[in-house]
């Protein structure tokens, strides 16, 4: 499990390899996402606090990258937040997630990519529950839930 000590070593020293990358031109992700995913992941947009329709979703399954698929999140370690975009407390996988200082805004904060396709997905802050502490925030245009089949 992944803990806020990992993620400061990561975000200053670089994030796990992952299993694939997938790049593509900005054009070649304008044709396949809305003007809206693509303001949020390419080029580090946030949408409105509690306006994302994932804030509050609980149904069963994984969260994917919107851009390229690959598998960030389950919804066993969702979480309601209180912060008006999707929480989770650990990634699928350690190597799913890239890891990025960001001083924008006069902050100083971590910066969550997707490692696959390096498309924004939002930050991490080291106020979330037990057991990782960690609070993925994510932008609802990040992501797509993939449902169990019932």
């Amino acid at each position: 499990m992944i803990d806020w000590n990992d993620v400061i070593k990561y975000a200053n020293q670089g994030s796990p390899e992952p299993d694939r990358r997938v790049e593509k031109t900005d054009d070649e992700w304008r044709k396949e996402l809305s003007p809206e995913q693509f303001r949020i992941t390419r080029l580090k947009g946030t949408e409105a606090a509690f306006s994302g329709e994932l804030c509050h979703a609980h149904d069963p399954g994984q969260y994917a990258c919107i851009c390229c698929g690959t598998v960030l999140f389950d919804s066993t370690l969702k979480f309601e937040s209180s912060s008006g975009w999707p929480s989770f407390t650990e990634p699928a996988k350690d190597n799913v997630i890239k890891y990025e200082k960001d001083t924008s805004y006069g902050m100083v904060r971590v910066e969550v990519m997707c490692n696959v396709c390096d498309g924004h997905l939002g930050h991490v802050f080291p106020d979330g529950p037990p057991p990782s502490g960690l609070r993925y925030c994510i932008n609802s245009e990040s992501i797509k839930l993939l449902k169990e089949a019932e």
